[in-house]
């Protein structure tokens, strides 16, 4: 039996999601437009005022948001309420320019809270369960998220952060967690670690996992649920919007429930900013429908991904989105060819590799060069350098197959690559290919 957080609007018909929807989107843009100057002249500049926007095919005449907006304006320039009125801030965990800041008021909090429980819910969670949350806690979202739905939930909640992985298996085996919830990076360095031990996977209490805040494949996913004996669930969010939370997938796994109660969703043309029907592979771009403290408008995501209406065997009705596919700003171009980091780990996790890898760009005489470092599992491990070279020529041919390039493989021993307690770094760029 399928269990909700909050069956009524989870499972709402059509037609009184786009009611609540339209009834919160001219809600919304009055209150930015009023309240957030930033954007306030972005609507001017275009000529659009509150009263344009009376239902849900009009957004398309709002100017969209997107990072460098959200930098320009740092600290307090998209604030929608006065600060006194704020009682949080979380920031993202960016590397380049400002970081982004985003502003919380309480009832903001108890809608976050309120989508990540409809997650761990929708991960088979009850009062019962033990919520083992490996996520980041501090300004990173992942953390705070988690916490706050597991409490809304009723688990017992045991908010571990990220590291110390000796006292982080203590406490899974010592307390029985049963749900994790952690980077899928982490999941599988935990599902290693567990095995270096000799604990097989049914003698661990964890059920599921609800993992996010990083790029992963179904093969990924497949060797978390082989290696901790789990059913594994994705989720998605952004700082921007609030965390964590945004979508979760339920336990037919097909995409995620994006909650779209709080959220409004489009898929754009990430060249042209064109609205794209239903189905189309394109841009992901959000509207935070009852954000108060930063409420965001047309936020374009970067993500590439698809929406779906398909009924889904769960009951709940709210659009799925596909896991992103890539993004429209970290796509690699190598000599003149796009690829994707997630299709390199697919070709390893399909050659039977487990998923610690590193790609190193580089240029050389004007020329891309193209390198993959790929860790062994013990049982790799070969004393003939002949049986490496083959394996490694087998993967490049696999590579090439999927990428219509081939990088260069360098098979290598087991903890070669620094292992990650957070996002893992899959990608050193060395090229210098901005000013």
């Amino acid at each position: 039996m399928t269990n909700y957080y909050q069956k009524d609007i989870e499972t709402a018909s059509r037609e009184e999601i786009i009611r609540i929807q339209e009834e919160k989107l001219r809600k919304q843009v009055r209150h930015v437009y009023d309240n957030v100057p930033y954007y306030r002249a972005k609507m001017d500049e275009k000529g659009v005022t509150p009263d344009d926007i009376q239902c849900l095919d009009d957004i398309s005449k709002l100017p969209f948001l997107c990072k460098d907006d959200l930098r320009d304006a740092y600290p307090y320039g998209l604030l929608g309420v006065d600060l006194k009125d704020c009682v949080r801030i979380q920031s993202t965990s960016g590397t380049t320019g400002k970081r982004v800041v985003a502003f919380y008021t309480q009832n903001d909090i108890d809608i976050w809270e309120e989508c990540c429980a409809r997650a761990i819910v929708a991960a088979g969670g009850t009062k019962d369960d033990v919520c083992h949350i490996s996520y980041g806690y501090g300004l990173f979202t992942g953390g705070p998220g988690l916490n706050g739905g597991s409490h809304k939930v009723g688990c017992l909640t045991l908010p571990m952060s990220s590291g110390n992985t000796e006292r982080q298996l203590q406490f899974m085996m010592d307390l029985g967690s049963t749900i994790l919830c952690c980077t899928p990076s982490y999941a599988a360095y935990l599902g290693e670690a567990l095995a270096e031990k000799n604990i097989k996977p049914d003698e661990n209490k964890l059920k599921a996992g609800i993992f996010g805040a990083e790029p992963w494949t179904e093969e990924m996913r497949q060797s978390i649920e082989k290696s901790l004996g789990i059913k594994a669930y994705d989720i998605y969010g952004l700082t921007e919007t609030s965390g964590p939370g945004v979508s979760f997938e339920c336990e037919e796994q097909t995409g995620m429930h994006i909650n779209e109660d709080h959220f409004y969703a489009e898929i754009i043309d990430p060249d042209t900013g064109e609205v794209l029907p239903e189905g189309s592979k394109g841009e992901l771009v959000f509207t935070s429908l009852d954000k108060e403290a930063f409420p965001l408008l047309r936020y374009r995501t970067r993500d590439i991904c698809v929406l779906s209406r398909k009924p889904c065997s769960c009951g709940r009705t709210h659009v799925k989105m596909s896991k992103p596919m890539g993004r429209s700003d970290d796509m690699l171009i190598i000599r003149g060819v796009n690829v994707f980091p997630s299709q390199i780990e697919t070709v390893l996790l399909k050659e039977g590799y487990p998923p610690n890898y590193q790609i190193e760009l580089d240029r050389k005489n004007n020329t891309d060069t193209f390198d993959v470092y790929v860790e062994m599992s013990p049982d790799q491990m070969s004393d003939k350098i002949s049986d490496i070279q083959k394996r490694e020529k087998d993967i490049e041919a696999a590579m090439r197959t999927m990428l219509g390039i081939g990088p260069k493989i360098h098979l290598v021993p087991v903890k070669t690559i620094a292992r990650s307690e957070g996002k893992a770094v899959r990608v050193v760029d060395k090229r210098k290919l901005h000013d």
